[in-house]
């Protein structure tokens, strides 16, 4: 038994795809594009309306780079019968829009039932605002509008799609905040509205998507401070709100983050310290503060991170002493503290920081330095760091603070040159000499002077 097409359905798509596709004659080509002739870009299902007679819907239809034969025309646009496929389930349409200027109809989704998927993305002449509409589409589950050029405001009828899972606005032009609405979207699993213009601050409302693994809001003008109810994203498995104005501290909520496995901070002014709850969120994988205004030390807290692969911290005011069990940690594979105020010997063990290399950087603290014992291969060079030798005066004076191999600062520079480490008694005596050497001198100084 053959099975047709509805003729409306049919000329519907036959529409839509001369809009958007340079072959005139492709309808000739695919009279029976659900059977005979088909079209790798669209798929059709049969209907179970009617067991009786059968028929085919068109159910999807993608245009892409993947498909190269028609490509899309330079003056591709979206046809508004559109809505003769009233059975469409996925429409996705990329890098198609790239001429010619294109807008969404404001009426175009209001009469969509069934769909489900919709993805127009890297097409950079697809602009102006979001139609309301689009919130009508109550069974819409992915919403994926990435690299376009739209502009406006994110609508708040958006929170009114009780089955979204994945929303993603990011690399286009909205401005102005995030809705509270966006609360509503119970489903969300993805949120990206990363590269826009978004400003304000941080709604609360984000701590009602207990669904949520990913939020992406960074490079953004989003500033304040991070609300308490984010804690409660149980679920999630990265954070960035990187490249915004956010402001610390950092709350201990955030401590509810069990799953966490990316947090991303980078470039956002929160000039305070480094949280000791981190230390408690064991999934974390990558953890990124760079430029960020941090104070205080590196937290030990760091050395329970077992699956940390790649630490960021560079650019910062951090102070006190690298701790050496960061170098214990098994999977961590990138380690970046360059440019703070970080002193003390880096006590980083010898296997550690060659198994990163190029991967560990430690520029840019002034009074931190490698220990001499450590320093037989070099590493001072390669870590671009002095070795604790050359920082110490003839006096015994020391710039760097901690747990030295010369605790009295009185071997000079030249010592380590001539003279073996291995030669414990020399040492030894040389100490015993210098010292006696300084007191004779001080008290002939003191002598002098009455």
């Amino acid at each position: 038994m053959a099975m047709a097409m509805e003729e409306e359905e049919l000329l519907g798509l036959f529409e839509v795809m001369e809009a958007l596709l340079d072959d005139p004659e492709w309808s000739q080509a695919h009279p029976q594009p659900c059977t005979e002739t088909p079209w790798p870009g669209v798929e059709c299902e049969v209907s179970t309306d009617d067991p009786q007679n059968p028929i085919f819907h068109i159910t999807k239809i993608h245009i892409g780079p993947d498909i190269v034969s028609p490509p899309c025309k330079s003056s591709a646009y979206i046809s508004k019968s559109l809505i003769k496929l009233s059975y469409l389930k996925t429409l996705s349409i990329f890098n198609c829009f790239v001429d010619s200027p294109v807008t969404l109809p404001s009426t175009l989704f209001g009469s969509f039932s069934s769909l489900e998927h919709l993805a127009l993305q890297s097409n950079p002449t697809l602009n102006g605002e979001l139609p309301s509409s689009l919130a009508e589409v109550s069974s819409l589950r992915v919403l994926s509008l990435s690299q376009n050029s739209f502009h406006g405001k994110i609508p708040r009828k958006i929170g009114s799609l009780p089955c979204l899972e994945q929303l993603d606005l990011s690399y286009n032009n909205f401005s102005g905040q995030i809705p509270l609405e966006i609360g509503g979207l119970k489903s969300l699993t993805i949120l990206d509205i990363s590269f826009n213009g978004i400003e304000g601050n941080l709604p609360h409302s984000l701590g009602q998507l207990k669904q949520l693994q990913k939020m992406d809001l960074s490079s953004n003008r989003l500033d304040d401070r991070i609300p308490f109810d984010l804690g409660m994203l149980k679920r999630l498995v990265l954070l960035d709100l990187s490249h915004n104005f956010i402001v610390g501290p950092i709350p201990q909520s955030l401590s509810g983050l069990e799953n966490l496995e990316y947090l991303i901070m980078d470039d956002n002014p929160i000039k305070a310290r480094i949280p000791f709850f981190i230390g408690s969120l064991l999934k974390l994988k990558s953890v990124s503060f760079s430029r960020c205004g941090l104070v205080g030390p590196i937290p030990n807290s760091f050395s329970a991170l077992k699956n940390l692969s790649a630490l960021s911290l560079d650019n910062n005011s951090l102070t006190g002493q690298v701790p050496s069990n960061l170098g214990l940690l098994p999977n961590l594979d990138q380690l970046n503290i360059s440019n703070n105020m970080l002193y003390g010997v880096l006590e980083l063990n010898g296997d550690f920081i060659a198994k990163l290399g190029e991967r560990l950087d430690v520029r840019g603290n002034n009074e931190l330095c490698i220990s001499d014992l450590q320093n037989k291969n070099n590493l001072s060079s390669y870590l671009e760091i002095p070795s604790c030798m050359s920082m110490r005066t003839i006096n015994g004076t020391s710039i760097a603070q901690g747990p030295l191999e010369d605790p009295a600062g009185i071997k000079p520079s030249w010592y380590q040159s001539s003279i073996n480490s291995s030669s414990s008694w020399l040492d030894q005596q040389l100490i015993l000499f210098t010292l006696a050497l300084n007191f004779i001198l001080t008290s002939f100084n003191l002598f002098s002077s009455h």
